[in-house]
């Protein structure tokens, strides 16, 4: 990937009274967005190593990229208006059909956060997008704290 971006994971999921607040990082700062809850259980289901006795949206999702010879690569969340997030998720395709191809997907950063946890794919941020964002990590202390 190229130097204009910053590599995050994944480092809290908080319910809230609003839905669920996910907390992505870098090492250095923490940010924070609000996501539906059904979609918060999706990211963590994975993130907690648990099956769940149904494939859920996004294991279904999945399962159908595998099947079609596709897996997720990476996501970008590449830009922010107000709070509202945009995000790529990036496909690489390749079967007995058709030669290597790679789409790119404009998605919601949930769902594509919880495709990427999936396949084990790196999530990015453009870094000037990056930069511009506060740190929550006080944010997400205190959250731990009171729970």
């Amino acid at each position: 990937m190229a130097a204009n971006v910053v590599k995050v994971e994944p480092i809290a999921l908080m319910p809230t009274q609003a839905g669920c607040a996910v907390f992505l990082g870098d090492g250095k700062k923490s940010i924070l967005f609000y996501v539906d809850p059904s979609i918060g259980a999706s990211i963590n289901v994975v993130l907690a190593n648990e099956v769940p006795p149904r494939p859920l949206t996004h294991d279904l999702f999945s399962e159908c990229l595998n099947a079609l010879g596709g897996r997720v690569t990476r996501v970008l969340i590449v830009k922010v208006e107000g709070e509202v997030f945009y995000a790529r998720l990036f496909v690489e395709a390749q079967n007995e059909l058709m030669e290597r191809k790679i789409i790119e997907l404009d998605a919601r950063p949930s769902d594509s956060i919880a495709m990427a946890v999936r396949a084990g794919a790196p999530i990015y941020f453009l870094s000037d997008i990056w930069e511009g964002l506060e740190d929550m990590s006080a944010v997400l202390l205190k959250m731990q704290q009171e729970q």
